[in-house]
């Protein structure tokens, strides 16, 4: 099924030439994918928002943010390329997760860096399922007297996969009581990818930032401490203390091999972002959350490649949103982060 192009319309300055050129003009299409890049993924699902009796409208998130980003002007190296959207149309979460989850291992195995536009936050453990996938594969290396047998298999050691969640919630709900444990919502994405990681044998790594303390019960917060998880409330991230926080995010990202950065929308006051499923009475300034990026964004391996595998944005909700003023502040983080990642 052809990819669906038609989002990315904008501007054009032909008089300036390459340098007076926008994302629109850029973009690929992934089946014109010949060389390593970004990859581009929707996830448009209201599906977990819904379960988790929040206000749906994130469906069509995905489209609307691709038509933010396609005036912006063009400051990139490398190929963007766009994957298209899975749709969740049936109610069928689980099916949507892990079909998200398989777009992005192939974008993995194909060495491009993937940002997915979600979506309700469920866009997560999809996308953490696709992190999962890829890196069990290539955990385990094939024996070189025979590459063909799975009996003869080493393993590399446990791979430390560092979540930073940009989020004015945990998302560490338990499933509801009396419902099969792979039942989620939007409120369950890392309380999943804990039991992945548990399921594996593999460190879980979880830092939350922006935190709002009226939005998450002291039940959550047990469970984020018993958890190990490095987390910061909204009234926290403040220019006086945001020195300390820095050095603490250093160390997180210091014990991580990779990177899986989330970014969910309802971290910043409703003032900046009113198109979101869970406004902020409080939130977390732009540019506080800026500086934060700063050192998640230039964190590099020994290779000298960026630690970000992925990056999603969720909770974005064209239906509420004011002259689109969300979907401008979806597209920068977007801009900011590809052009960090390559």
């Amino acid at each position: 099924m052809p990819i669906d192009m038609s989002s990315w319309q904008g501007r054009t300055d032909p008089e300036d030439g390459d340098l007076g050129l926008r994302w629109h003009q850029k973009i690929q299409p992934a089946d014109q994918a010949n060389e390593e890049g970004i990859m581009l993924l929707g996830f448009a699902c209201d599906e977990g928002v819904s379960r988790n009796k929040g206000r749906t409208g994130a469906y069509g998130a995905p489209v609307a943010i691709r038509k933010a980003l396609a005036n912006l002007a063009w400051h990139h190296t490398g190929p963007v390329y766009d994957g298209g959207d899975i749709g969740c149309n049936d109610g069928n979460l689980e099916l949507a997760q892990h079909r998200l989850g398989e777009d992005v291992s192939k974008a993995l195995r194909q060495r491009h860096k993937v940002i997915v536009f979600g979506g309700g936050h469920e866009v997560a453990w999809g996308t953490f399922q696709g992190i999962g996938s890829y890196l069990v594969q290539k955990q385990y290396v094939a024996s070189p007297e025979d590459d063909s047998s799975l009996n003869e298999q080493t393993a590399e050691p446990a791979p430390n996969v560092g979540i930073i969640n940009f989020d004015a919630h945990f998302d560490l709900r338990n499933p509801p009581a009396g419902q099969q444990s792979e039942m989620g919502s939007s409120g369950t994405p890392f309380h999943q990818a804990a039991r992945f990681c548990q399921l594996q044998g593999w460190p879980f790594k979880y830092a939350c930032l922006g935190l709002s303390r009226t939005g998450n019960t002291q039940a959550l917060y047990a469970k984020a401490d018993s958890l190990g998880v490095l987390y910061k409330d909204d009234t926290e991230l403040t220019h006086q203390q945001i020195e300390q926080t820095v050095t603490e995010l250093q160390h997180f990202i210091d014990l991580c091999d990779y990177l899986y950065l989330t970014i969910d929308l309802d971290v910043f006051p409703a003032t900046v972002a009113p198109g979101v499923s869970a406004p902020a009475a409080r939130g977390v300034p732009f540019d506080i959350v800026e500086l934060l990026l700063e050192p998640i964004l230039a964190a590099k391996n020994q290779k000298g490649e960026s630690k970000i595998l992925v990056a999603d944005l969720a909770e974005y909700n064209p239906r509420f949103d004011i002259d689109n003023q969300t979907a401008r502040l979806a597209a920068r983080l977007a801009w900011t982060i590809a052009r960090a990642i390559r």
